[in-house]
């Protein structure tokens, strides 16, 4: 009985890794490393910043000029993005787990310019607020 509930908490576990890996690998979305991000903030003036963790862990620390964001928080505010459809967004959360469901969201509402800081803050070397 443990193998088997072992073999289906892996199973879920697996899809939801992939059904997170498609969402973030679709034509809209450019996934961009620190590295990549670190440039492309310092490159684009009117990138919008998402951060899409929690408020407490946004106010332990994001990247600088971040909009506080959480997930949980994205279909009932979705409509606060819309002046911003043609400006790039980047999103990101802590290790990559919740940021392909805010892309998702942004996705099914027509935006287009999407960024994905790979792996989250927590791959981020740069200096945060």
């Amino acid at each position: 009985m443990d193998k088997i509930l072992l073999a289906v908490f892996a199973a879920v576990a697996l899809f939801n890794i992939l059904r997170r890996r498609s969402i973030v690998n679709n034509e809209n979305v450019k996934n961009l490393s620190p590295e990549e991000t670190y440039r492309f903030i310092n490159q684009s003036k009117d990138v919008i910043i998402l951060d899409v963790r929690t408020k407490e862990e946004f106010s332990s620390g994001h990247i600088p000029n971040a909009k506080s964001f959480p997930i949980h928080e994205m279909p009932s505010r979705i409509n606060e993005l819309e002046e911003f459809k043609d400006k790039p967004i980047l999103v990101y959360c802590a290790s990559g787990g919740r940021s392909p469901m805010a892309i998702k969201h942004l996705l099914k509402n027509n935006f287009t310019n999407v960024y994905h800081l790979n792996k989250g803050i927590s791959a981020w070397k740069y200096p945060v607020k």
